[in-house]
């Protein structure tokens, strides 16, 4: 399961656009079930500075502890406070009630998803592992 409508990282993170500089941010299928059923999800603070490939939070499985990473650059803007009581969210809805952090881009949003993968390319990546 790999929406079309989105853009991708290598280390499996989604980003959504939500309005010309905002993006919404959050972990692949394919990300989810390699970790295993998500106990905790530490998010970032809320006006904290994101720079892109840098760690933003942590997602906790039974399996292990995972870096989220920044795709983009900008100012956290809003997190999904609902994985505090649901972080099982990450693995029924990775792609929608289990997204992680909103972030307000530098710039506009065009500019921020160039360096980042397609769906067929990102499809290519997961084939390969």
């Amino acid at each position: 399961m790999i929406p079309e409508d989105l853009h991708y990282t290598e280390d499996h993170e989604w980003v959504r656009t939500v309005s010309e500089n905002t993006v919404r941010i959050g972990i692949t299928d394919y990300a989810q079930r390699q970790l295993g059923d998500v106990v905790y999800v530490e998010p970032p603070t809320v006006g904290q500075r994101a720079n892109a490939g840098e760690a933003l939070g942590t997602i906790e499985s039974v399996k292990a502890v995972s870096e989220l990473y920044a795709p983009v650059s900008g100012q956290v803007a809003s997190v999904n406070t609902v994985l505090a009581d649901e972080p099982e969210l990450v693995n029924t809805e990775p792609y929608n009630d289990g997204w992680m952090v909103e972030i307000r881009l530098d710039g506009l949003v065009g500019d921020a998803l160039t360096p980042l993968l397609n769906a067929e390319t990102y499809r290519s990546l997961t084939e390969r592992s």
